[in-house]
């Protein structure tokens, strides 16, 4: 059986919708090719907001050029990919394409290529969009079951890939030219036990030129691979202190990156290092539970995310909290994304819900601006029906 990586405390009831929503068929999603899917207000906040019917959105990734904008996004236990188009604050479904058991993530890697990382095919499976629909053209073999893939380099159609574990040391890097499987070249590394979420970053101490870290969700810490030698050892940037076991989940930089802001699963509070000084903050967390998710939006404005909502902090020099707002979302919230979704020049929180309240959306983009739009107070979550 699957271990389910959800803190008890806070993921207890989306593990078991999760596990209730597990089907054995892939099915398509509610209307037909084109039809448009209007804005969602949601019944517990005056947000304005878009509501995309994804089941169990363990991943995925708005991409806006100057075409439109369109998401990319994986249903976990339905094993599928899906591509939709979003327009005017709508969503418009496009395709939707069958993966092997159990996909965790999908990434953009141009205007027309996706990929996919799914678990048990043990691949990154890339996609290209032909006129509107998912057209595979390749899966890349890459001997671990991968939870992220990450876009690290792309040059003249050539692209360095960073595949993480969902559990085990070993990651995977991977050079890739779409169209030509034969020229792909893997490079395998141990980094630490359940390496997650993996980042470029602009800065580290004693790394100018920065690198990539990742949240080790198995060993208390957060690791980092140099520029200079990505292909080598990562180091432990920092432990987490504490005299019981904390796990670091998702860690993200801040704008500027000065910042490396870590959410904890467990515990009731959160961390950021000084990515010039290598000083250590504690962040009280607004909650007595951990947090899954982290994006920062400045360096002293950070969203948290917990079970069924979100939470923004707006922090002082030392990392004490000022003020707190919040935004109630439809699920466990395990992924987030700023991007202007609506092209209107502010930008917008794409949440992807890894498990969702039932008859709610696996993925939601609530419109900025954000701070002005959260409550001062935190909303009760929905009693499950």
């Amino acid at each position: 059986m699957k271990f389910w990586r959800f803190p008890w405390r806070l993921g207890l009831a989306a593990a078991v919708v999760a596990l209730a929503a597990c089907q054995s068929a892939p099915v398509p999603p509610q209307g037909a090719r084109g039809v448009d899917s209007a804005a969602v207000p949601s019944v517990q906040s005056q947000t304005q907001r878009t509501g995309i019917d994804v089941p169990m959105a363990w991943g995925g990734e708005l991409r806006c050029s100057k075409t439109g904008c369109q998401l990319v996004a994986v249903e976990h236990e339905k094993s599928a990919v899906v591509l939709y188009e979003i327009k005017d604050r709508k969503a418009r479904f496009l395709d939707r394409q069958p993966l092997a058991y159990h996909p965790d993530s999908a990434i953009w890697l141009a205007d027309d290529l996706v990929v996919a990382a799914v678990e048990t095919s043990f691949s990154l499976d890339v996609f290209r969009i032909v006129q509107g629909r998912l057209r595979r053209i390749d899966q890349i073999s890459i001997g671990i079951a991968p939870r992220d893939v990450v876009l690290i380099q792309a040059s003249e159609g050539r692209y360095r890939l960073l595949a993480a574990p969902y559990s085990g040391k070993d990651v995977e890097w991977v050079d890739y030219t779409p169209g030509h499987p034969e020229k792909t070249q893997t490079h395998r590394v141990a980094w630490c036990e359940a390496p997650w979420h993996p980042v470029r970053v602009q800065r580290a101490p004693g790394a100018p030129q920065g690198g990539v870290v990742a949240a080790c969700l198995d060993a208390q810490r957060v690791v980092f691979a140099p520029e200079t030698n990505l292909l080598g050892t990562a180091q432990t940037l920092f432990k987490v202190p504490s005299e019981v076991r904390i796990i670091p989940r998702h860690a993200r930089p801040s704008p500027s990156g000065r910042w490396l802001y870590a959410a904890l699963e467990t515990g009731g509070r959160n961390v950021r290092f000084d990515m010039d000084s290598g000083e250590l903050h504690w962040v009280e967390a607004a909650l007595p539970v951990g947090t899954v998710a982290v994006l920062p939006l400045a360096d002293d404005l950070v969203v948290w995310a917990a079970d069924s909502r979100l939470y923004l902090q707006r922090l002082g020099a030392s990392g004490e909290v000022l003020e707190t707002r919040w935004l109630p979302v439809d699920g466990f919230a395990t992924g987030l994304q700023l991007v202007d979704a609506d092209q209107d020049g502010v930008q917008d929180l794409v949440v992807y819900n890894s498990a969702a309240l039932p008859k709610k959306m696996g993925v939601e983009i609530i419109y900025g601006p954000l701070w002005e739009q959260a409550q001062p107070h935190m909303p009760q979550k929905e009693a499950k029906k």
